[in-house]
């Protein structure tokens, strides 16, 4: 069974002290650990929390870590390169190999109360001098697993529902999602030449992610209706086998553009795949996912470098 740890990093500037903690939750009981560090950063306390949380672990154990902390997060696990506190990473690194981990960002106004819990020890530590010794999970309580909120979009009945957005403020949104389409080398190099029985790829299938995106409300039935500010959908071709979609969407309204940009990039893989598929059956689009969404409560999530 993976074993979860929840960790948070906190500093305090008025007392130039930072804190750390690392909640682990296995088999239903959880324990708990936190400490200080004077002269410190945010950043050094957010790696530290990951680096103490990983190595209360048994070796090759089997780990998702829970971070709020995207410099983490994406440092960790998507190749951010790294400039400064080499010395953690290193251990970091270090313990990471002697286990299975994986990285979760989770967003930072998380109700989840392991992160809750997390947060407030390393608040505790950084402003109070607060810290908790690691106790054994024998002696710990068995914890209920955290109930999810609330599902926006199922009424009280269980039945859909297009959730009710009146009250929000109109704040700038953008979304971008990417995706690929696998060929063969040959089909890639006619695809660069214009040499496709149904003409020009590249520029039917951005047309048709732009058009899509325009459309989203009509194909996924509990999208909002949304007055599009910016489309747009770019190609990278990557040799010897790859397209690469992108796709960007911004708007000025009271819900986001993911799935607007979701939509786009799926449909332009769509595309590509419809005007290529009489010379490569074997196509094949893969790892759609959002890569950044900024705006509205939840703030600039960065899922990967853009």
């Amino acid at each position: 069974m993976t074993i979860e740890i929840y960790t948070d990093g906190a500093y305090n500037p008025a007392l130039k002290r930072g804190g750390w903690s690392a909640v682990i939750v296995e088999n239903g009981k959880k324990q708990s650990f936190s400490g200080m560090a004077e002269s410190t950063s945010s950043a050094r306390m957010e790696i530290t929390a990951a680096l103490e949380g990983i190595q209360h672990t048994p070796w090759g154990a089997e780990i998702t870590v829970y971070t709020d902390s995207q410099y983490v997060y994406n440092c960790a696990s998507q190749g951010w390169k790294r400039r400064v506190n080499l010395d953690l990473w290193q251990k970091l690194d270090a313990a990471a190999s002697e286990r299975k981990v994986h990285w979760q960002w989770v967003n930072g106004d998380s109700d989840n109360p392991f992160h809750q819990e997390a947060h407030n020890l390393a608040t505790g530590a950084a402003t109070k001098g607060e810290t908790v010794e690691s106790r054994p999970l024998e002696k710990q309580e068995v914890l209920p697993k955290p109930v999810p909120a609330e599902l926006s979009h199922i009424d009280a009945e269980g039945r859909p529902r297009m959730v009710d957005v009146t009250e929000k403020a109109d704040t700038e949104r953008e979304a971008i999602a990417r995706c690929e389409v696998i060929m063969l080398s040959e089909t890639l190099m006619r695809l660069k030449q214009g040499n496709m029985p149904k003409g020009d790829v590249l520029t039917v299938a951005q047309i048709a992610g732009i058009m899509a995106a325009k459309q989203t409300p009509s194909l996924i039935p509990l999208c909002h209706p949304l007055l599009l500010g910016s489309i747009k959908v770019e190609f990278k071709i990557k040799e010897p086998d790859k397209v690469e979609i992108t796709s960007r969407v911004k708007n000025i309204g009271k819900t986001g553009v993911e799935m607007e940009a979701l939509t786009a990039a799926a449909v332009a893989a769509l595309t590509i795949y419809d005007m290529c598929k009489a010379v490569d059956k074997g196509m094949r689009m893969t790892n759609l996912r959002l890569v950044r969404k900024s705006g509205g409560k939840s703030g600039t999530i960065v899922l990967e470098p853009d």
